[in-house]
């Protein structure tokens, strides 16, 4: 490993950064010096912002994918290299408003239930009734069920937040029954030799199958779960302030983006628009 490779890496840790983090930032700036074909640190400021309009005019990635790059080429040249370039400051993603897929709670049951292979189930509706992401769900341990309290300790879920949430009587009960046929330990949902947690890559793929099975005709992942879950809630009148602290979110601004999909909302809406045209 080079000198500078080395101080990069190093620099990341000292940040604090994920290793997931990390590994984005790396292969950011792999591909900036694959796109010239030179090392990053001979290139200069006109040429990363030749490559920045790159991304956005002709590649056109997607808005977080240009996030990753411009924050891992900038952390690369201002902190390794010492380069504080102007173009930093001056190159901003363009922002994208879209609101979440939502699922009702018929069309939750129905996907769960097309799920055949029990350790996903069991998965997936932890993620669903426990408002987690991805990998939260997959790297569960049975330690972090806590029946006494009736909740689900959540250890280092994004940002390296721990938190808890709730547990439902209901939930408690499917965990039981699973644990009593799979006796999973100590990752509550692991692979078939149970030396690993379950692949999210894998979790991915049978999601994905199932929802193609259903017929929904929504663009629905593993992440949507998380979204339905949120919705329901606030259509129950739970607080956003609690449906942010149980999802996690650093902003309220992230949380409020589910009183634009709630059906109470929606009946609301239908009324009042329908009220002018009824003599019509």
């Amino acid at each position: 490993m080079t000198t500078l490779r080395r101080r990069r890496l190093e620099d990341l840790q000292l940040r604090g950064l994920a290793p997931k983090t990390q590994q984005c930032y790396v292969a950011a700036v792999h591909q900036l010096a694959q796109y010239y074909r030179r090392a990053p640190d001979r290139l200069g400021e006109e040429e990363l912002r030749h490559y920045f309009r790159f991304l956005l005019n002709e590649k056109q990635v997607a808005e977080s994918t240009f996030r990753i790059h411009l924050y891992g080429i900038r952390c690369f040249y201002e902190c390794t290299l010492q380069r504080p370039w102007p173009v930093f400051d001056l190159v901003r993603p363009r922002k994208s408003q879209k609101l979440p897929v939502v699922l009702s709670l018929q069309e939750v049951r129905h996907l769960l239930a097309l799920v055949d292979h029990s350790t996903a189930q069991m998965c997936l509706r932890m993620i669903y009734a426990c408002e987690l992401r991805l990998t939260e769900g997959t790297r569960l341990q049975v330690a972090d069920i806590d029946a006494q309290r009736m909740l689900v300790w959540v250890q280092q879920g994004k940002g390296r937040k721990d938190r808890c949430v709730p547990l439902a009587p209901r939930v408690l009960e499917l965990l039981r029954a699973y644990w009593q046929r799979a006796r999973p330990r100590p990752w509550l949902c692991p692979t078939r030799q149970q030396s690993a947690p379950l692949s999210p890559t894998s979790l991915q793929k049978t999601f994905k199958a199932v929802v193609r099975q259903s017929g929904i005709p929504k663009d629905a992942s593993i992440h949507t779960l998380r979204h339905s879950y949120a919705t329901h809630l606030f259509e129950r009148g739970v607080s956003l302030r609690v449906i942010q602290e149980l999802l996690g979110h650093k902003s309220p601004s992230t949380t409020a983006r589910y009183t634009h999909l709630t059906s109470p909302t929606l009946d609301l809406m239908h009324a009042t628009i329908s009220a002018p045209m009824a003599d019509l």
